[in-house]
């Protein structure tokens, strides 16, 4: 990771708005500083950064994956092995190139088989290759630890989001409980999405300072459901008004 890298990292339970908050974060970077470089990485099975993004992957990093591990078992090592040499140019060419900012989808992990080495190979590349970014921001999966294991060994910022319910608040307490043992990180704090203003005082997070509040947002909850990009979001709504005011006071903007 370059020395100066920022990786912001997004986290919580699903269905809280993370997407669309690491999509916002994605905006703003790129709108603030126009001549940086920003990698945007959907580290979420579900892939739903994409719609927020407005952007359309061919490939993903687990294709890659998929395809160097069949090549092991159908007996075709040599084959695989050329293919690992030749992942970081996949990644490349996996990565789409979109005016403000690249984008990068991790996609679904196998679930059967232990592809221990060639996780820990393209993890290495997703690593070399944060260093030509200047922001790297990742929309995360549930857990914080898959994270770790999959795509980024450290983060320098880490969003935790929840709901104001106390389950989703029990949950970040829980990532922040398992960050602070397997995940080196910088800064961590808390973002409430979907909140209305007459339950903030019942809000109860201890896992770290609560850096906003975003306001139930009806508009963008039609705009995510029509497929609209965070692009086409006014600059007054409450998503970005929140997630400017959350990167603000993390100094990173």
């Amino acid at each position: 990771m370059g020395d100066n890298t920022k990786i912001l990292t997004v986290a919580g339970k699903g269905g809280v708005g993370k997407t669309s908050i690491s999509a916002a974060m994605v905006r703003i970077l790129a709108e603030t500083y126009p001549d940086a470089r920003i990698l945007a990485i959907d580290a979420d099975p579900a892939i739903g950064l994409t719609t927020a993004l407005g952007v359309e992957p061919t490939d993903t990093l687990d294709g890659i994956r998929k395809k160097i591990v069949n090549s092991v078992e159908d007996g075709r090592p040599k084959e695989a092995i050329e293919m690992l040499n030749e992942a970081r140019f996949r990644i490349f060419d996996t990565m789409l190139e979109e005016a403000k900012f690249s984008f990068l989808a991790i996609g679904r992990p196998e679930a059967a088989g232990c592809y221990c080495k060639v996780n820990a190979y393209l993890k290495e590349v997703i690593s070399l290759l944060a260093n030509d970014f200047d922001y790297v921001v990742i929309d995360g999966e549930a857990g914080i630890e898959q994270i770790n294991r999959r795509v980024m060994e450290k983060v320098t910022h880490l969003f935790l989001i929840t709901d104001p319910s106390r389950k989703g608040c029990k949950v970040v307490d829980t990532i922040k409980e398992v960050a602070d043992e397997l995940v080196m990180y910088d800064k961590c704090g808390v973002i409430v999405n979907r909140v209305k203003e007459e339950s903030i005082p019942y809000v109860k997070v201890e896992a770290a300072e609560i850096l906003s509040y975003i306001p139930d947002d009806k508009a963008h909850a039609d705009n995510d459901i029509m497929g609209i990009s965070v692009f086409d979001l006014p600059e007054d709504s409450p998503v970005m008004i929140g997630t400017r005011e959350a990167l603000t006071k993390m100094k990173l903007i």
